[in-house]
């Protein structure tokens, strides 16, 4: 090997290596994880303020647009951190690769559906 690379001459013909999506995921773990401090600040606060309060209050508290809007930010936002997480927990320590793939796959499908359930039960009380 001439270069300083680490990939050897067989690897770099494969064009096997990084698929260049390691410091993206790892930005954006750092991203969601650095904005769910005031979201969950605010969401604990919130929280406090309507404890005990019965349906129709809570139900006109939702009809806020901007309790909406941060409620939505803030559950968006918890559903793809912890899916970026629970995704290098499975890359780290699931070895097969068939239980690996199927296990992102899984993974993907529940936070898009968790995700999007969580948003459309905000809406529909909102609304």
């Amino acid at each position: 090997m001439a270069d300083n690379t680490m990939k050897t001459h067989l690897a770099r013909v494969r064009g096997l290596g990084s698929a260049k999506e390691g410091s993206h995921h790892w930005w954006m773990q750092r991203l969601t994880a650095i904005a769910l401090i005031p979201l969950t600040v605010w969401f604990a606060i919130s929280i406090i303020g309507i404890v005990g309060a019965d349906h129709e209050a809570v139900v006109n508290w939702f009809s806020s647009p901007v309790i909406s809007i941060f409620m939505i930010l803030f559950v968006s936002t918890m559903v793809y951190h912890s899916t970026l997480g629970v995704q290098v927990v499975i890359e780290d320590y699931i070895h097969k690769e068939r239980w690996k793939f199927g296990l992102l796959i899984g993974l993907k499908f529940l936070g898009i559906t968790l995700g999007v359930v969580a948003v459309f039960s905000i809406l529909k009380l909102a609304l």
